[in-house]
């Protein structure tokens, strides 16, 4: 087959402080991409938004960067025959349908201006999970509909856009969908993230909707993960459909291939989520986890749930001590600086910049170093930075298995921080059981173009998708003695009762 003919997906991966487009071709395999990085704004402490045009301008900005490489290796736009997008999930934007503007800044998943509103609400609801059997969500600072209220209440141009008529909200996928091709829609995955959407019905919940004061025609249209949402009206990719749509951490999921029940997976990105397949009936925790849609991959296609675990902060920690502290200069070296130790040291670091999440889920929780003594070094506090997300991870699969019933024997990993292999040995330290990174780490982006790929026709069944994500792995297993795993969970979990009752 000449260059020529050759037919590749493409996929937007839209993050909470960057924004990627890559090229992929039939069997996976990237090609071409291009990333650019961008700023979040802090207006106040625990705020954390963004302009919704920037986002959508760094999404174009990554789409040309990538064509251009792609052209330069002998191909064409023209022979991108697919977009998928996955996104950083409940951030949420609010704009006008008549202009197509921005209203007010997005707000981003991890901002925390709601507290207040929240505790309110759950006085109100009578319970955090007073709505758990239809939307699988406790009442929390993460979700969508609370930043909505807040918006509603807060925000001028909200309201007159409200009494107007013209009030859209949508998350980051709608929003790009919406701008890329005048569709007004979302997929599952997303709508299963704003507390809005009945998990069963896949509608929106006039119930819910009621509590959080949120009107349906406010909403876009809930579609499935794999299938033409329209065309894209100009650039470099017009005329190219979008055609698969799934939230960060699920396009994770389809990227590791896992499609069967008891199959779970770990993404470290900015923030830490594993999810884990409970098939095609979902699972309501009792053990403070989330359940969630896992995929739909096409209209008629039967949807798969999972059960959640959200870890606030994860390679962010990184970020915080490279560009606020100055502890590395590369988040590069945190790997080699926590192997200059042979443990931590006595020193844990709660990671708790806006409260902890599952299965703690505690917002009042902040973050903390303890156990410093004049013996810690550099190498400890950066130890101790990456066993904090392996710890989390751990509190997280023990209240999988309970939920389910089963022991996992294996966690699929990808992610930023899987690129460490210091981080992953600390991971299945902790967690005594396999830990399995493959080759092909983009899974999140990978995920959204098998999507896209199976909605446009270019890929006819689960299984292909299977074969095509299927690589070369790698197998971390642990290395201490069960005293020594003991020892250092009886730690974190003194230290985690510290980061209690800060705000």
């Amino acid at each position: 087959m000449s260059p020529s003919d050759q037919v590749f997906v493409g996929a937007i991966d839209q993050g909470t402080s960057s924004s990627r487009f890559l090229i992929f071709d039939v069997k996976g395999q990237i090609v071409a991409s291009h990333q650019v990085e961008y700023q979040n704004f802090y207006a106040k402490a625990g705020w954390v938004e963004k302009d919704p045009n920037e986002i959508l301008e760094s999404v174009e900005t990554a789409v040309v960067g990538a064509c251009r490489r792609f052209n330069s290796l002998g191909f064409d736009a023209s022979q991108i025959k697919a977009v998928g997008i996955t996104n950083q999930r409940e951030t949420t934007v609010a704009f006008d349908i008549e202009t197509g503007e921005p209203l007010t800044n997005a707000i981003i998943w991890n901002d925390v201006r709601t507290k207040e509103l929240v505790r309110k609400l759950i006085d109100e609801a009578g319970s955090a999970s007073r709505f758990a059997s239809i939307n699988g969500l406790p009442i929390t600072t993460y979700f969508s509909a609370v930043k909505m209220r807040w918006m509603l209440e807060n925000v001028p141009a909200v309201k007159a856009a409200r009494e107007r008529g013209t009030l859209r909200f949508g998350t980051i996928d709608t929003w790009l969908i919406y701008k890329l091709t005048g569709t007004y829609v979302t997929d599952v995955t997303n709508a299963s993230r704003t507390m809005l959407m009945d998990i069963k019905t896949f509608k929106w919940s006039q119930e819910c909707l009621d509590f959080f004061g949120v009107r349906e025609s406010e909403l876009p249209e809930v579609r499935s993960s794999a299938e033409v949402y329209g065309t894209i009206r100009e650039g470099r990719l017009q005329g190219v459909s979008i055609s698969g749509c799934l939230g960060d951490q699920q396009a994770a999921m389809v990227g590791q291939s896992c499609f069967e029940a008891g199959e779970a997976k770990n993404t470290y990105g900015t923030g830490c989520f594993m999810l884990f397949n409970t098939g095609d009936q979902p699972i309501f925790s009792k053990n403070g986890l989330l359940t969630t849609v896992g995929y739909q991959l096409g209209p008629n296609a039967v949807p798969k749930y999972a059960l959640e675990g959200s870890i606030a902060v994860a390679g962010s920690a990184i970020q915080w001590l490279r560009d606020m502290v100055g502890l590395v200069s590369t988040a590069n070296e945190m790997g080699s600086l926590s192997d200059s130790v042979e443990d931590n040291g006595g020193v844990y670091f709660v990671t708790a910049f806006s409260g902890l999440f599952a299965p703690y889920w505690r917002d009042d929780a902040r973050g903390c170093i303890v156990g410093l003594t004049q013996y810690a070094t550099r190498g400890h506090i950066a130890r101790a930075t990456l066993e904090s997300v392996c710890y989390q991870t751990r509190a997280i699969l023990d209240a999988m298995r309970k939920d389910s019933g089963t022991d996992l024997r294996r966690l699929r990993v990808d992610g930023g921080m899987t690129n460490s292999d210091q981080a992953m040995q600390i991971q299945a330290d902790i967690l005594d059981i396999e830990v399995v990174r493959p080759e092909m780490r983009e899974t999140t982006a990978l995920g959204a173009a098998l999507a896209a790929g199976l909605g446009a026709g270019i890929w006819e069944s689960e299984d292909e998708l299977r074969r095509i994500a299927q690589s070369n792995v790698s197998a971390f297993w642990s290395r201490i003695t069960s005293e020594k795993r003991d020892e250092m969970l009886q730690g974190w979990e003194k230290a985690v009762e510290r980061s209690f009752n800060w705000a």
